[in-house]
C-alpha cells in the first residue's frame, strides 16, 4: 500500500475522523435513531466533497471549456484526415493553449483517495487513537457498518441483501453520472476526449464505459461504511455533472 495510505501516516487524521463521526452520530441520534451513524457517514462524505469543491469546480470548468472547443476540434479533424500523429499534436497544442487539460477531471477523484482510505480504516481498525473503536458496534438495519458482503452470515442472508441493495443503488448512480458526463459531450467523432477519436480500438471504448462500474466491485470488498461513502460521493458527482450539463446547454431559440 502506498505510504500516504498507510495506517501510520493516517493515524492522526483517523483519530480526527473518528471523533467527527462519533460527534455527528450523537448529534443526529434524536432524529436518526439507529440510522444516526449511517447518516453521519453521509454527512461526513458531503463535508469532504464540499471541502474539495474548488477542485470539482475547476474540473467542471475544464469540461465546459473542452465542450466549447468542439468546433475547433472538428475543424482539425477535417484538416488532417488520415494523419493521426499530426492530428494528435494539433489537439494537444489546442488543449494546452486553451488551458483545458484532460487530467483536470481526475483531480477530485485523486484528492478523495486519502479520505476514502480513512473511512475504510475507520471501520476496520479495532482501536483508534489507543482506544476501542466503538463505531464497529454501530449498524445499519441490523447490519454492522464494519461488515463486508462476503463475511458471515453470507451474501444470501438479510445482511447480504442489504449489500446487494447498496450495490444496485451504486450501479444506478454510476449509470446516471456516466450518462450525464456523456451528455456534456457532442456525439460522433468530434468528442471532447481525444481517446474517443476515430480509429480507437473498440476494446478501449468498451473499457471506458465499463471502468466507472469498478466502484461497485470496490464496494463488494470494503466495509459497509466505506460503501456508503462511495454511494454518497458518486451521487454528489452525478449532481455536479447535472449542473455542468445545465451550464453547457445551448440557449433555447
Amino acid at each position: 500500500m502506498p505510504a500516504f495510505l498507510s495506517a501510520g501516516f493516517l493515524s492522526a487524521p483517523l483519530g480526527l475522523a473518528y471523533h467527527v463521526v462519533v460527534a455527528l452520530s450523537a448529534f443526529l441520534s434524536p432524529l436518526g435513531g439507529g440510522l444516526a451513524t449511517a447518516v453521519a457517514i453521509v454527512v461526513f462524505t458531503i463535508g469532504v466533497r464540499l471541502l474539495l469543491s474548488p477542485l470539482s469546480y475547476h474540473a467542471l470548468r475544464g469540461q465546459a471549456r473542452l465542450t466549447a472547443l468542439q468546433p475547433k476540434v472538428a475543424e482539425l479533424r477535417k484538416r488532417y484526415p488520415g494523419q493521426p500523429e499530426k492530428l494528435q499534436q494539433e489537439l494537444t497544442a489546442l488543449y494546452r493553449a486553451e488551458g483545458s487539460g484532460l487530467l483536470a477531471g481526475c483531480l477530485p477523484l485523486l484528492a478523495q483517495l486519502p479520505f476514502f482510505s480513512i473511512m475504510y480504516r475507520l471501520f476496520l481498525s479495532a482501536t483508534v487513537a489507543g482506544r476501542p473503536n466503538t463505531l464497529l458496534a454501530r449498524n445499519l438495519l441490523t447490519t454492522p457498518l464494519g461488515s463486508h458482503w462476503l463475511t458471515a452470515p453470507g451474501p444470501a442472508s438479510a445482511q447480504g441483501l442489504l449489500f446487494l441493495g447498496l450495490f444496485a443503488l451504486l450501479a444506478g448512480t454510476v449509470y446516471i453520472a456516466s450518462r450525464l458526463a456523456g451528455a456534456t459531450r457532442p456525439a460522433g467523432p468530434a468528442a471532447v476526449n481525444p481517446s474517443a477519436a476515430d480509429g480507437q480500438p473498440g476494446s478501449l471504448r468498451l473499457l471506458g464505459r465499463v471502468l466507472p462500474y469498478a466502484t461497485v466491485a470496490v464496494a463488494a470488498f470494503v466495509p459497509l461504511a466505506a460503501g456508503l461513502y462511495l454511494l454518497t460521493s458518486t451521487a454528489w458527482t452525478a449532481a455536479e455533472r447535472a449542473l455542468l450539463r445545465r451550464w453547457t446547454k445551448p440557449p433555447a431559440r
